[in-house]
């Protein structure tokens, strides 16, 4: 009965906390998209394995033909809050280069390039990790590893290095678009990364600074 609250009060937090980090409200609806999307693809999964009992001889284990109520909220909490470390990572290195250059399809490569191999090897060490449970005696275990190897797989690959780049070339500048009123919160409490980018033709004071010193 909470989990469709649960769900509102994580997507509402999510949305609220990337609108601050990144200034645009078309990039964390997305994010929640393709989460969404990782998520299903693992609860589908689980239940074609465990419920349906697919593959039960290959793993182990008895069908019992349902999955436990608390299964769903578990694997909601560990699988969307991966997704979205592995989401904050990429979009964060994409807003550093469209600050620069405001190319939105350079921004969007140079961003998949930078993290693309590091959130590739993350994803592995965790299947690693979290795949042990898939070995364990306990079917309650044994799909939390099973299902959250799915999850993982799902998001760093197709979800990650697929789907994300292209819906945001796709996007072009909207992907940073925000209401006025939302653009000027946004520009008051906004979370940044360093100090505001140099823009194009004004020199930096503190460089200018730096440079009298020296002389």
């Amino acid at each position: 009965a909470t989990l469709p609250w649960m769900g509102l009060f994580v997507v509402g937090v999510t949305l609220v906390l990337l609108f601050l980090a990144f200034g645009s409200v078309v990039l964390p609806l997305k994010a929640v998209a393709m989460n969404v999307l990782s998520l299903s693809a693992s609860f589908g999964a689980l239940v074609w394995i465990f419920q349906d009992g697919n593959l039960s001889s290959w793993l182990g284990f008895d069908t019992t033909g349902s999955i436990e109520a608390t299964q769903p909220i578990l694997m909601l909490a560990m699988a969307f809050g991966l997704s979205m470390d592995y989401e904050v990572f990429l979009l964060s290195r994409v807003r550093e280069q469209w600050d620069r250059s405001h190319d939105n399809t350079a921004a969007v490569a140079a961003g998949l390039q930078r993290t693309g191999g590091i959130i590739t090897s993350a994803a592995l060490l965790l299947v690693v990790v979290i795949g042990a449970f898939s070995t364990s005696g306990i079917v309650f275990i044994k799909m939390i590893g099973v299902g959250m190897i799915i999850a993982i797989l799902v998001d760093a690959t197709i979800v990650r290095a697929l789907l994300v780049p292209a819906t945001m070339r796709l996007l072009g500048r909207w992907n940073w678009w925000a209401p006025a009123p939302l653009a000027k919160l946004w520009s008051r409490y906004g979370l940044r990364e360093g100090g505001e980018p140099a823009r194009a033709g004004v020199p930096d004071p503190r460089r200018a600074v730096d440079a009298r010193m020296r002389v």
